[in-house]
């Protein structure tokens, strides 16, 4: 279940009402008259199945409620109560196959601001994956993997190409191509020090055991950034976080940037080459991957409108 609350004027009361009262899915509705003060209005609250939470918000949207007032949703972890119960059941389709457009487009946006926090982590997991590589250490460059947050990038490259947001393009291309290569030329500044202090004795990173399979790239690369694509976009729409560790594990997008890096500082430009393309693959298959998953979802909403449920 989802919490609602509306933000509206008094002339949008009873048009409010009316969709809530409409929807089966919903239950609890509430009424506080004249409780708003900025903007000025009624707050009107409601519990709604997560199922019927997209329809309830387009048609609210509809009224222009998110222009003179405002629409918010948090998610309910315990609800004790029949109606509710009720209301879910008599909802169209299922909760985990729900995609709520309006909360997805709002977390990917958040996930791929392109600030200090997203370029620290992506500069930290660069060097992780650097100092992977160096010590040919496979768990360093896992743990390059997951702190890693390129995802929600491409997540939200990947909702923006569905939609057709622009700016959440924009923001999304921001990201990866300035966050990038930022974190490749602090990785190449860094990797640079370390060999100067002679902690580094690497002449080429060619015969590296443990950590070979970032640069080698395949069928399987592409494979494997689908998969994981499409896995990171399910558990984004099911807000199933747990699943987006395995994504991150997955996917070499970091160690390959890292890997390219130390490939250059010691003259290694195949391998160099290969880290890119595999860096690549992994981004365009992810996007690729999340493009078709929501895609997916966005027929069957489709089918299910124009067939009654």
């Amino acid at each position: 279940m989802l919490h609602l609350r509306v933000i509206a004027p008094a002339d949008l009361r009873d048009p409010v009402l009316n969709v809530l009262r409409d929807e089966p899915g919903v239950a609890h509705v509430v009424v506080h008259t004249g409780a708003a003060i900025d903007p000025a209005g009624d707050e009107i609250t409601a519990d709604i199945a997560r199922e019927a939470a997209n329809d309830v918000v387009e048609r609210l949207k509809s009224l222009d409620v998110q222009h003179f007032g405002a629409i918010t949703l948090e998610p309910l972890d315990t609800v004790l109560s029949s109606a509710a119960h009720h209301a879910e059941d008599v909802a169209d389709g299922d909760a985990a196959d729900a995609v709520i457009w309006d909360e997805l487009i709002s977390r990917t946006r958040e996930e791929s601001r392109l600030n200090a926090t997203f370029l620290m982590f992506l500069c930290i997991a660069c060097l992780l994956a650097a100092v992977g590589v160096v010590t040919d250490s496979a768990v360093t460059v896992v743990g390059a993997m997951v702190v890693g947050p390129e995802f929600g990038p491409l997540a939200a490259l990947a909702v923006a190409l569905v939609q057709r947001k622009l700016s959440l393009a924009r923001r999304a291309g921001a990201a990866l191509l300035i966050g990038f290569p930022l974190a490749m030329i602090v990785t190449a500044i860094a990797t640079l020090g370390f060999e100067a202090l002679g902690w580094v004795q690497l002449s080429t990173v060619s015969e590296l055991t443990q950590v070979d399979f970032i640069f080698q790239v395949g069928p399987f690369s592409l494979v494997v950034a689908l998969l994981a694509g499409a896995a990171g976009m399910l558990s984004l729409v099911s807000s199933k976080s747990a699943a987006l560790v395995g994504v991150f594990i997955s996917v070499t997008t970091v160690p390959a940037a890292g890997f390219a890096v130390v490939a250059a500082t010691v003259g290694d430009w195949a391998v160099a080459g290969n880290s890119v393309l595999q860096l690549a693959v992994n981004l365009v298959g992810i996007t690729a991957a999340g493009v078709l998953v929501l895609a997916v979802y966005r027929r069957t909403r489709a089918r299910r409108a124009v067939t009654g449920g």
